[in-house]
């Protein structure tokens, strides 16, 4: 009975060490889309009154986790039943995250149009500033919702041969992790400008050394989120490429004499920008339609 016991334990550990080690791998495996969703919360988290950056970041949070409830029963199903479909979803998600990355370079060089709408206004009133608001929480969302499918997805994919079992325990610890690190982060990066103000407010005159921090954390802000979506960007074509490189064949063996990652920087941004004029030559049939 006490052997058999001891065995169950024997068992849990060896279960616990392949999740620990998997874990840390599926992680490196989808830093570069956390990079991308750190980026994107950071922006759409600030810009508010002091008062109100925390609760629209709970609000986010709450929305992030809702997300993963939804989408970590639905990945566990397919893996059991479709396995193929992991890889389907998992390519076009690479595309949607290649059409992403490009459109944001295109975006740069050739900005669109934009509109000026009521709630966008210089002094907009207080339910205009809600309503601004609640779009930022449900854009944020919903953003987070297509990242967090790709996060579970590539987090499957690469415990795909595993048991069961610890593909739920993987993929759910590093869709916890995701949660908890990004938004974690994303509150310290909203509240630097808060905590350099209040440096200031403590040094003598707004002179001295902790003036001289304060300063600098107020003015970091809004290089930090541009950093960051710099770097997000550059992420979101290096992920895409690498789901194509290492799930479709023909590309598996494309340029094999350059780097790997020049490789899946190449393969994302060729796609990125086939998928942009794509959506482009649609939106001007659409026009054309409704004339």
């Amino acid at each position: 009975m006490a052997s058999g016991f001891f065995a169950l334990l024997d068992d849990i550990a060896a279960l616990m060490d392949d999740v620990v080690v998997m874990s840390k791998i599926t992680t490196k495996k989808t830093a570069g889309i956390l990079g991308d969703d750190l980026a994107v919360n950071a922006e759409k988290a600030t810009g508010f009154v002091s008062s109100r950056e925390i609760p629209v970041l709970w609000a986010i949070t709450k929305g992030s986790f809702l997300n993963k409830l939804i989408i970590l029963p639905i990945a566990f199903l397919l893996s059991y039943f479709l396995p193929w479909a992991v890889t389907v979803i998992l390519v076009l998600g690479g595309v949607y995250l290649a059409y992403e990355g490009v459109e944001k370079i295109v975006e740069y060089f050739v900005p669109h149009n934009h509109e000026v709408t009521k709630i966008e206004e210089v002094n907009p009133s207080e339910e205009d500033v809600l309503l601004i608001e609640k779009k930022k929480i449900k854009s944020a969302v919903l953003t987070d919702f297509i990242l967090s499918v790709e996060i579970v997805i590539i987090a499957l994919g690469s415990v795909i041969n595993q048991t069961l079992t610890t593909q739920i325990l993987v993929v759910s610890i590093v869709a916890i992790i995701a949660t908890i690190g990004v938004y974690g982060i994303v509150a310290l990066i909203v509240r630097m400008d808060d905590l350099g103000f209040r440096l200031i407010k403590k040094s003598k005159n707004g002179e001295g050394f902790l003036a001289n921090i304060g300063n600098l954390l107020v003015k970091a802000l809004p290089l930090v989120i541009k950093g960051l979506s710099i770097v997000g960007t550059i992420a979101l074509i290096l992920v895409a490429g690498g789901i194509f490189t290492h799930n479709i064949e023909f590309l598996h063996h494309f340029m094999e004499v350059i780097p790997g990652f020049i490789k899946d920087f190449i393969v994302g941004l060729l796609v990125g920008f086939a998928a942009v004029l794509v959506v482009l030559a649609v939106k001007k049939v659409i026009k054309v339609i409704k004339k």
